[in-house]
């Protein structure tokens, strides 16, 4: 079994991922119960199983398990907070370092950022299309998607899945062959 990259509490790694899902910032929900996206009104785990990315729908306390798909999930900033809007500008400056460090040592083929702000923190940019980017980052495809939160009611269940699906039909040929040769990822 590989170990996993421990970084901070919330993060879900391995080196060389096929898709690494980097989220704004835990929730207060997050640093309590230790699981990624566990609101009842997250759509995270739902859009994830109905785009293909696993077999069956996982719950947060599952979220170890996404590991054997080829999938992990980050953080752009580490400080919970209950909006990521609560986060400030200099705050997520300050964050960019950290996370810039973090993606060279696990080293995934693509980063999807789940919503705008995590990606223009990055790069400085206000304009942000969404979908697949044309730049890399860190030698990884970058995609942004739309953030799955429930309080972002931009974006329908099913268009999160259109959305998410296409990064999986995009990743397919790695996310196949990860799960070949790493089924135990992800196990305790």
């Amino acid at each position: 079994m590989t170990s996993p990259v421990a970084l901070s509490p919330f993060d879900v790694l391995l080196p060389e991922l096929p898709v690494l899902f980097c989220g704004i910032n835990p929730s207060p929900l997050a640093a309590t119960s230790g699981h990624n996206f566990g609101s009842a009104s997250n759509r995270f785990w739902p859009a994830l199983h109905l785009a293909g990315f696993t077999p069956v729908r996982l719950r947060a306390e599952d979220d170890r398990a996404l590991l054997r798909y080829g999938c992990g999930i980050t953080s752009m900033a580490t400080r919970p907070t209950r909006r990521a809007a609560e986060l400030g500008r200099i705050e997520m400056g300050d964050a960019v370092a950290p996370f810039r460090a973090k993606v060279a040592q696990c080293r995934p083929r693509a980063i999807a950022f789940l919503g705008k702000p995590a990606f223009a923190a990055l790069t400085q940019r206000r304009e942000i299309a969404s979908g697949e980017q044309a730049d890399p980052f860190a030698d990884a495809r970058v995609w942004v998607l739309p953030n799955p939160s429930g309080l972002n009611r931009a974006f329908s269940l099913e268009r999160l899945v259109e959305a998410y699906a296409a990064l999986r039909l995009a990743m397919s040929a790695q996310l196949d062959a990860w799960r070949a040769t790493h089924r135990d990822a992800g196990e305790r």
